[in-house]
């Protein structure tokens, strides 16, 4: 796997990679899909977006950093292929993320909202080193709509 810059050719399967881990409804705290309009949108409108690619040319994942301001704290969002978790993508979406955020000044990165039921993404964010900042009682929404703790974890660069 590989780990670049996205371009806009890329859109279309970002925007299928972040719908399937809306649909599973333990990563991100939205609800509504993207279209191609808001994905365009949303994506574009990061200070940063990356994707991981094997040498075939498939893309495997996605991390966008996110700021208003420049250095402190940006948030960070991550979103792997459920077929592609067992390939590392995560780890080098991961890697990537924490080179590019030295590279703008950034003194830390905070992550969105996760589900306590995500085993995977806690494990990932605990191997490279994110402490879990805070638990949230009942912040998190499934989309069965039952509500369990919300996790967000931050790394110190």
């Amino acid at each position: 796997m590989r780990t670049r810059k996205y371009s806009n050719r890329d859109l279309p399967v970002m925007t299928e990679i972040w719908n399937e881990l809306i649909e599973a409804g333990e990563a991100f705290p939205a609800t509504e899909p993207f279209d191609a309009t808001s994905g365009e949108k949303f994506f574009s409108s990061q200070t940063y977006c990356a994707v991981a690619v094997d040498f075939g040319g498939n893309l495997h994942g996605i991390y966008t950093i996110y700021s208003e301001t420049e250095g402190g704290i940006a948030n960070v969002k991550f979103a792997v292929r459920n077929c592609s978790r067992c390939q590392k993508g995560a780890q080098d979406l991961m890697n990537d993320c924490l080179k590019v955020a030295k590279e703008k000044g950034y003194s830390g990165l905070i992550s969105d909202p996760i589900a306590e039921s995500n085993e995977i993404a806690k494990h990932i964010f605990e191997k490279m080193g994110f402490e879990l900042k805070e638990t949230i009682p009942g912040g998190y929404i499934m989309k069965d709509g039952q509500a369990v703790n919300a996790l967000i974890y931050q790394l110190q660069l």
